[in-house]
């Protein structure tokens, strides 16, 4: 199946679309004409003796510097060729195709005076599964992410690396294996490739959608040990969270109240439990989750309109003109990034608390010491908690703000930086962390409900408690826990845990406000 963009307009569930499913996609046909205008436009400047930067000059600190027209093509070549600088592994598969999408949508709104030949390239790339070796550091994100690009655009001119069924090989045997052509770039057309926040904003999703996911497992694992605790679920009462007015309150608090109704333990301690209020960990989960899930969808309407965004230079305008701007400075992407750590950070640490309660019998309402059938002469869960607490202090650690951290660059032409896509790029591992912090949330939990047996949790508590079971089996006594741990958190990771919930209880990522 194949997506048709139109740049403008794509929402955030069509780019989520994008890199989980690794859809093919194809600018709308109505693009078309608009996109050969503006390179029609730019083919015109490069015959004539006018000087436009990028067109028929050099870059950035050499832009004084006039380039006759028979040296256009050369010119942009060696800009592709020497701005190859990226170092470090390769980006993700899933990340590389949302990364030639945003540009795709940068391009086809017709500002960048690119050819269709060019957009035309990015779409069967894609389609045929040609994907550029990105090396993942490099970029400072301000006139754009240059050096990671950059590899993007050497691999459609057959230069550098690409992954192909698999295979890492030269870029033009690539080409050549999946029927395809390099492209020779014609005037502006290797600038409007590296120009742009693409790589910063493909990066910023990715750890938006992951981010998302874990929150949304974090209310489960939060609900299922409210239980195991015997926590009070007043505290989710949907008018306490009306009269603040938050919606990502509100929702989560929703969320949290649907997911423990009808618990039998639940049930159990509304008469006699002399627990007047629960600790913060249990009773403030929708302040602190409703709180980071705002911001979450906060960045994700920054991020939406970025995707949608011309992010290159010079830009052709609807009158003609080509106009020099600073479109490509990333630093709406850095600031998104930056809030999706926090929200990473704290949603990870009130969840290590809720694992530090349920070990602790002198917090939890009656379960045995690290929850260990046999305390003393087992561990239990014990070391399990410390692993939960060295991934939430190695997330505070990457969580602070990269969007304050510019150094000048390009002597001093660019001289205030957004810091953006390693500000984006470290969510990944911070995720990775938190979908840790979670899956040993889930395996506390479950063990904290299991000791309340014969009182049976809620009923969409039950399923996500028997999925937690099929990964992770009941801890009768210590053993090899490294693997049970693993598996849970490929629960968290994959989706599944949130899959075992009921439809309409977990809140939606939305872009809109």
């Amino acid at each position: 199946m194949t997506l048709v963009l139109t740049p403008g307009a794509v929402a955030v569930q069509d780019l989520e679309r994008i890199w989980r499913d690794g859809v093919a996609v194809r600018v709308d046909p109505a693009c078309h004409a608009g996109i050969e205008a503006a390179a029609a436009r730019i083919d015109q400047i490069a015959r004539g003796n006018e000087a436009v930067y990028g067109v028929n000059t050099g870059f950035g600190k050499l832009a004084s510097v006039s380039i006759p027209p028979q040296d256009v093509e050369t010119l942009q070549r060696n800009l592709i060729l020497s701005h190859c600088c990226g170092v470090g592994a390769p980006l993700d598969e899933a990340i590389v195709r949302l990364i030639m999408s945003l540009k795709l949508l940068s391009l086809g709104r017709g500002a960048s005076g690119v050819r269709m030949e060019v957009v035309t390239l990015i779409e069967e790339m894609l389609a045929r599964g040609v994907l550029p070796v990105i090396p993942e550091k490099g970029s400072v994100g301000a006139s754009g992410d240059l050096a990671p690009l950059a590899h993007m655009a050497a691999a459609m001119m057959g230069e550098g690396e690409a992954f192909f069924d698999g295979e890492r090989l030269s870029s033009g045997e690539a080409l050549r294996r999946a029927g395809l052509t390099p492209v020779v770039l014609k005037a502006k057309e290797g600038l409007a490739l590296i120009n742009g926040t693409q790589v910063s904003t493909a990066l910023a999703l990715t750890g938006l959608f992951r981010a998302h996911r874990a929150a949304r497992s974090a209310l489960i694992t939060g609900a299922l040990s409210t239980d195991a605790a015997m926590g009070s679920s007043a505290p989710f009462h949907p008018e306490i969270h009306t009269l603040r007015g938050h919606q990502g309150q509100i929702d989560t608090a929703a969320a949290l109240w649907s997911l423990l109704e009808g618990s039998q333990i639940r049930e159990s301690h509304l008469e006699g439990d002399e627990r007047v209020q629960d600790p913060y960990c249990i009773r403030c989960q929708p302040q602190v989750d409703g709180a980071c899930l705002d911001l979450l969808r906060q960045a994700a309407r920054t991020l939406t309109i970025e995707a949608n965004a011309v992010t290159d230079n010079p830009l052709v305008l609807s009158d003609g003109t080509v106009v020099s701007g600073g479109n490509f400075h990333a630093e709406p992407v850095a600031l998104a990034a930056d809030q999706i750590a926090l929200a990473i950070c704290e949603i990870g640490a009130i969840a290590q608390r809720r694992i530090a309660l349920l070990v602790d019998p002198a917090l939890s309402f009656g379960l045995p010491a690290f929850l260990a059938k046999k305390p003393g002469l087992n561990s239990g869960l014990m070391i399990a908690e410390v692993t939960s607490a060295a991934l939430m202090s190695e997330n505070k650690q990457m969580s602070h703000p990269a969007s304050v951290d510019s150094t000048p660059t390009s002597a001093n032409q660019e001289d205030h930086v957004s810091m953006a896509c390693h500000g984006a790029r470290r969510l990944v591992p911070m995720t990775e962390n938190l979908f840790g912090i979670i899956g040993i949330e889930a395996v506390t939990a479950a063990q904290g409900v299991d000791f309340r047996s014969p009182l049976k949790t809620s009923a969409a508590l039950s399923r996500a408690h028997a999925a937690i079971r099929r990964a992770v089996p009941d801890l009768e006594e210590d053993r090899y826990l490294a693997p049970d741990l693993e598996n849970a958190i490929e629960l968290v990771r994959s989706g599944d845990l949130n899959a075992s919930i009921p439809e309409n209880i977990l809140p939606e990522l939305r872009s809109e406000p």
